[in-house]
């Protein structure tokens, strides 16, 4: 079952971010607070989902009125390979439609080979033509990398 992100769902959440090797989270951003505050500025386009009574994979979606941008795309391991990472996308870009979104984006780490592959088998372009860059307003907002 793929339904919207809340709250609630968070420490399950974090706990699968946790266990997903590779996964970057940031200590400010993907706290608590952090969640809470993307949570209440986009209510209806993060989704979770949910199966055997716990939450399996997880989507950070939201925009900014005029472009839409997936977060921390992430499936349990033990439950890869059984569409509900594309289920969880459709359900975003389903959001993101009904709120008059009309292109979406997201960031894949380079060495992500298992992300990078998942993107192009289910339809997503690699832009080559651009370059992507980053300005740290906050520098207490560390990032880390499972391992």
């Amino acid at each position: 079952m793929i339904r919207v992100m809340t709250m609630d769902d968070y420490d399950e959440v974090f706990a699968l971010w946790s266990k997903i090797k590779g996964f970057a989270m940031r200590s400010i951003d993907d706290s608590a607070a952090g969640v809470e505050r993307f949570l209440k500025r986009n209510p209806s386009t993060s989704v979770v989902a949910v199966e055997d009574e716990k939450i399996v994979g997880a989507i950070l979606c939201g925009h900014d009125g005029r472009r839409g941008c997936l977060y921390h795309v992430c499936v349990d391991p033990e439950y890869r390979l059984r569409g509900i990472g594309k289920s969880m996308v459709v359900k975003c870009m389903q959001a993101l439609k009904e709120e008059n979104i009309s292109k979406v984006s997201l960031i894949a780490f380079s060495e992500n080979d298992i992300g990078n592959a998942f993107w192009h088998n289910i339809g997503w372009t690699e832009r080559l033509d651009l370059n992507y860059y980053d300005f740290v307003l906050n520098r207490e907002n560390i990032i880390e990398f499972n391992k």
